[in-house]
């Protein structure tokens, strides 16, 4: 097995970290706890440096939050934590403006940092109003970018999959074209700014989407003579081991290609949990089985591990000391070939490990590939200082009620940020509304509106039941059953 060749890029300085060219790949989480609750947040950054995060994100909603980053900032570093803090901005430019001030880097959303939060209407725009529009993206986004200069604050420009702007849609549709050209918009006027610091991040829960655009934005990028590090994940990815599966196909198929200069493994799980996944998905990448020609295939009773491809079938020989090893391997080694269906079974070959489990492990990689469903597909966020809601416990509900719905695609987000777009293609979704409050989905179209809390979980399981038909058993909220 040869060592991958990686991209090279541009090098991105965030604090005492420096992203891109021949650094390390970087391993980071977010934490989930309340941004106006200082010693929380400081508790829940500790943990995740602790288990090895090397960048901790936290959400700043308001320019109340954006101010108190600072105190979080001086918490952890009078305790000896000099780990950069990213503020992740949504919807409001200016709490972007006061966030460059105290923090070691700063995501913005291209699909709500001046454009107004998605209504899936479509827009139609001449060529000259169309300009328009990018002249109110550059008049509210260079007097930003001379605040991060002049405080060395570094920026991420992080593209969702689930917020592009009906602008956006209403020109290039829900299409990696319309993906790609979000974030270009923003990076054409870095670079005429000769601002350097930048990473970026596009992402997506569905993993062919999330690679294919990937992969597209590099090669925009290289027409242009762009080279800014990028930042990996599957947005949305669940929890369990179902999340990281699909983290390890998304992340994997690019990191098996040499893209991929930071990465986060999103779970519904407390955050540094992510840590280890991330750490071992870039110790992974190293030294993954290739592919080669069905007739150079060894025998399989060596120890030698590589994949070959007979008829649409993709064996795959390897070996691992421990089941979470053997997940994340098989599935990195082959997402990029089941994403591109250059295969569209998977077959795999451990000697220590049971049929069935490699046979269950095989149909959880070509779910998470989208080729093969034979399961109901969670779509759940790993929440954030927005959620307002125990996602862990209703994740833990909805599930217990529904996971015998095979194919049944279900969305279960904390906020709006990402909520009704990244779920867009789930049959229902479960998004948080306000404090204490629910609204339910159908598809993209939302069917009831801030639900008391204590109700929503069974006035979501009754929404499905209504709609199913009499052939399919109803869901219950008594896991019991």
């Amino acid at each position: 097995m040869s060592p991958i060749k990686r991209r090279k890029s541009t090098v991105a300085h965030v604090g005492n970290i420096a992203i891109g060219g021949d650094n390390p790949i970087r391993v980071q989480s977010m934490t989930t706890t309340n941004t106006m609750d200082t010693e929380a947040c400081v508790s829940q950054a500790i943990r995740i440096i602790e288990a090895g995060g090397e960048l901790v994100r936290l959400t700043t909603q308001g320019t109340r939050e954006a101010e108190n980053m600072r105190n979080i900032s001086a918490e952890l570093k009078a305790k000896g934590y000099m780990t950069p803090l990213v503020a992740d901005v949504h919807f409001n430019a200016r709490v972007a403006d006061v966030a460059a001030q105290y923090c070691e880097k700063v995501r913005i959303n291209p699909g709500n940092y001046v454009d107004p939060g998605r209504t899936f209407k479509h827009l139609e725009y001449t060529d000259e109003e169309y300009a328009q529009e990018l002249q109110k993206i550059e008049r509210q986004f260079i007097p930003f970018l001379n605040i991060c200069r002049e405080h060395h604050t570094a920026i991420r420009i992080g593209v969702n999959h689930g917020s592009l702007s009906d602008r956006i849609m209403s020109r290039y549709g829900d299409t990696p074209e319309g993906i790609v050209e979000s974030c270009m918009e923003f990076l054409r006027i870095c670079r005429r700014e000769h601002f350097d610091d930048v990473v970026i991040s596009i992402k997506a829960s569905n993993t062919v989407v999330m690679v294919q655009t990937v992969r597209l934005l590099v090669k925009t990028m290289d027409a242009e003579d762009m080279h800014y590090p990028l930042h990996l994940g599957v947005t949305e990815a669940g929890e369990g081991e179902d999340g990281r599966i699909k983290s390890a196909v998304g992340i994997g198929a690019l990191l098996s290609e040499g893209i991929g200069d930071t990465i986060r493994v999103s779970l519904s799980e407390e955050p540094e949990c992510e840590i280890p996944v991330a750490r071992k998905l870039v110790e992974l990448s190293k030294n993954l089985p290739q592919l080669r020609p069905k007739e150079e295939s060894k025998n399989p009773e060596t120890a030698e591990e590589y994949m070959y491809i007979d008829g649409d079938t993709l064996h795959l020989y390897m070996d691992a000391p421990d089941n979470d090893t053997l997940q994340l391997k098989a599935a990195m080694a082959t997402g990029s070939i089941l994403i591109d269906r250059k295969a569209t079974n998977l077959v795999i070959h451990s000697p220590r490990y049971a049929p069935l489990l490699l046979e269950e492990l095989a149909d959880a990689i070509l779910q998470a590939a989208r080729i093969k469903f034979t399961k109901t597909e969670y779509i759940s966020c790993p929440g954030c200082g927005r959620t307002l809601y125990n996602l862990q416990e209703t994740i833990a509900r909805i599930k217990a009620a529904t996971s015998h719905l095979v194919g049944l695609k279900i969305g279960i987000m904390g906020c709006i940020v990402n909520g009704p777009g990244e779920m867009a293609d789930a049959d229902y979704g479960y998004v948080g509304a306000g404090r204490g409050k629910i609204s339910l989905y159908r598809g993209k179209q939302c069917v009831l509106k801030n639900i008391p809390e204590e109700e929503a979980v069974e006035r979501l399981l009754q929404l499905i039941n209504n709609d199913l038909s009499d052939t399919i058993k109803p869901v219950s909220s008594n896991p019991a059953t």
